[in-house]
């Protein structure tokens, strides 16, 4: 429901942001239907737990606790957020195309090369490469040197998605079958992986990592498919993988601004691009059931 609620009053370390954009994101989702392990927030508050705004005339993206803890979010005109909070943005910057982009691509940023390790010349496995974090990880895989990179993405859109976004072969996740999915990733992949990245886990991982190096390693960030996986022990230690686990939640302020201005360096220069769809905040109702849905034409992004 939109309605008019005065504009908030910034106290203390809070600053005034007036909002340019506002990406609908899969933990909005979460947290207002009362089921994350935040618990039930508080209601009515306004959701949207990152925006891309104004600060006077600086452009910045900024964080909030929306549906996490008390307090409103950035699905409004202004938001009152921590100033010390607060990335300034590049020269150039599109906010839509930068808010859809948003934690996600840090996700997939940091899985790659922080965690992933990748390095110019390997070869890069991607699950769910249909979503923001998916895209966006085979993006910058490219960007950061992968020679090759498979993709894997359950729906014909997705998988159109994936190929948009630079990926050699696309794999279709149409099938919970272990020794089928196996099968199809090995052949695609045309040789070992050195790196498989994983918002899903359940049956793809343990497809994926069948198709390792010794030594290769999967980073999971995401349960999408299922929260347990038959991955067994004999796989993980007959090739001596290494099974990472990786969140955005784990990262330090200062990492978090460094890799949001890396993303937006990026997206400024036309490199790095999401699928998104973009919607006046006055229709912020039908941009949400259509992002919950799953019928919106990537991420629902909110302008003010």
């Amino acid at each position: 429901m939109v309605v008019d609620r005065a504009t908030p009053s910034p106290a203390g370390d809070r600053a005034l942001v007036r909002v340019l954009a506002a990406p609908i994101t899969p933990l909005d989702l979460l947290c207002a239907s009362g089921t994350s392990y935040f618990g039930r927030p508080a209601t009515p508050y306004v959701p949207g737990v990152q925006g891309v705004g104004l600060l006077t005339d600086r452009p910045v993206w900024f964080p909030t606790s929306a549906g996490m803890a008390p307090g409103d979010g950035a699905m409004a005109e202004y938001a009152a957020v921590a100033a010390d909070s607060l990335v300034d943005l590049p020269a150039g910057t599109d906010p839509v195309a930068f808010a859809a982009l948003g934690l996600s691509a840090v996700a997939a940023l940091m899985a790659l090369t922080d965690r992933g390790e990748l390095s110019p010349g390997e070869r890069v496995l991607v699950l769910g490469a249909g979503g923001v974090v998916g895209q966006a990880a085979v993006r910058l895989a490219r960007l950061y040197g992968a020679s090759h990179v498979i993709a894997a993405a359950r729906s014909p859109r997705a998988r159109e998605r994936a190929t948009r976004a630079g990926a050699d072969t696309v794999v279709p996740l149409t099938t919970g079958d272990l020794p089928e999915l196996t099968a199809a990733l090995t052949e695609a992949a045309d040789g070992p992986v050195d790196l498989v990245i994983d918002p899903l886990f359940g049956v793809p991982a343990a497809a994926a990592a069948a198709t390792l190096r010794p030594g290769g390693r999967l980073v999971n960030l995401g349960s999408s498919a299922a929260e347990t996986t038959p991955l067994t022990s004999s796989t993980i230690r007959a090739y001596s993988l290494r099974l990472l686990g990786y969140t955005n939640n784990e990262l330090t302020p200062a990492q978090r601004a460094k890799a949001i201005r890396v993303i937006a360096t990026h997206s400024a220069a036309n490199e790095l691009a999401v699928d998104h769809e973009t919607l006046p905040l006055t229709e912020a109702a039908t941009g949400w059931t259509r992002q919950a849905t799953g019928t919106s034409a990537g991420r629902v992004v909110l302008t003010t």
